[in-house]
């Protein structure tokens, strides 16, 4: 399907659709300029409709099983989007800046090609948010798994202010499609481009020199354990998290790093962190933590024996969900769905360690004792994270916090200088 001039159309139409895009894109663009409050309004009126259960059958057919309103309703609501624009922007944001002798006018990009993933529901409607709160038109390459999530809530977001309606393409669009993919990203002032190492390499070939290329890859991201503060309850949060999660998003626990050389008391903490992991995916079945999550554990462990990986490697197996003990020190993605890496790393390697995953970093889930949170948050910093959390918060949202260590808006803008009269 495709979402073009607020309405939903088949594919059958997408020939026609491309063909006349450009000519409503400068038309959209010639018109008198998309404010944020227009959008904020929009967005906050229809976060209160969703709140009320105006649209509960309809979101009953789209939400993955396990995933609640509750998460996504605090991204739609005007304290949140005012937030995220002071905090990213400074007040008055938009307003022109007079200086001696240039005045400077802060405009939109112009407009934007998102090309969206699937690893968690609602991301290609907060990406187009972020381009529409800087007054971007948005064009979007849907991810395989949306199943319609999207396109509903555009939808349901032009019903609500049909003036968004120019400033809203999307498109379930197979990646395998490079001629219409090379064709979206030709109209664009920015590619927007979420995914790992080969969605990111492809998107380089499609954005030309006067196309800003923005990346948003994958990232990594573990706990650190050194010490306690209330061990039971912190353990029995990271437990929770990792569940919660399935580990897919770069917010999520792969490896539990421990400070310590010593490879039985590595043993040990896995032996005691099995029955916290079981216990959360006891109540979460329908995340991917059942049987088959202790099986890709299981097999995970085999082929790296056939491929001679496995050396000192120990497999410990639960109820839908399993801990693994590996020798080393690298950072790296564990087999997921409730299958998680337990690794040494002392203080004194943990940086070094770290750098080797440079650009990669992203939150650590830090449990300690409370007289060591602040060097310990300090280390992790410098070694290159971009999130510092407690255990159980590793993928909440905080209010005008930063996208991997950068404030996405300010990337979707840019500076007219003008000389002044």
């Amino acid at each position: 399907m495709i979402f073009a001039n607020g309405k939903l159309l088949p594919d059958s139409e997408r020939k026609a659709v491309l063909d006349g895009l450009e000519a409503q894109l400068n038309a959209a663009r010639m018109a008198p300029p998309l404010e944020a409050e227009t959008v904020i309004h929009a967005v906050d009126a229809l976060g209160k409709r969703l709140e009320s259960g105006e649209f509960a059958p309809l979101l009953s057919r789209f939400l993955p099983a396990g995933v609640t309103l509750d998460e996504l309703l605090p991204l739609l609501r005007r304290d949140s989007l005012e937030a995220k624009l002071t905090a990213e922007l400074g007040p008055d944001p938009f307003a022109s800046k007079e200086r001696a002798k240039t005045t400077a006018r802060v405009l939109p990009l112009g407009v934007l090609f998102h090309i969206a993933p699937g690893n968690m529901p609602g991301l290609p409607v907060y990406t187009v948010l972020e381009g529409l709160l800087t007054g971007n038109i948005n064009l979007v390459k849907l991810p395989h798994g949306d199943k319609g999530l999207s396109l509903a809530a555009f939808g349901l977001l032009v019903e609500q202010e049909p003036r968004l309606a120019p400033y809203i393409y999307a498109f379930d669009l197979p990646s395998g499609q490079k001629d219409e993919m090379k064709a979206l990203a030709e109209l664009a002032d920015g590619l927007v481009v979420w995914g790992g190492d080969g969605a990111i390499q492809a998107a380089r070939t499609l954005a030309g020199p006067g196309c800003k290329l923005i990346e948003w890859g994958h990232r990594l991201s573990f706990a650190y354990v050194s010490g306690y503060e209330d061990k039971d309850a912190e353990l029995s949060a990271l437990a929770s998290h990792i569940v919660e999660t399935g580990q897919r998003l770069c917010s999520s626990c792969q490896v539990i790093f421990l400070d310590t050389e010593d490879q039985n008391a590595g043993t040990a903490f896995c032996r005691e962190f099995l029955p916290y992991l079981e216990k959360a995916a006891a109540k979460r079945p329908g995340l991917g933590a059942g049987a088959s999550a202790s099986l890709s554990g299981h097999t995970a462990l085999l082929e790296r024996i056939v491929d001679g990986k496995a050396d000192g490697e120990l497999l410990f197996r639960g109820k839908g969900c399993s801990v693994i003990f590996r020798p080393g020190r690298e950072l790296e993605l564990s087999p997921m769905e409730g299958n998680v890496l337990v690794k040494l790393l002392p203080q004194k390697e943990l940086l070094p360690a770290l750098r080797r995953q440079k650009g990669r970093l992203q939150t650590a889930g830090l449990i300690c004792a409370p007289e060591q949170r602040e060097t310990l948050t300090d280390l992790l910093a410098w070694a290159g994270l971009t999130r510092v959390t407690r255990a159980g918060s590793m993928s909440a949202s905080f209010p005008g916090e930063a996208h991997d260590g950068e404030y996405p808006l300010r990337r979707y803008l840019r500076v007219v200088d003008v000389e002044n009269s």
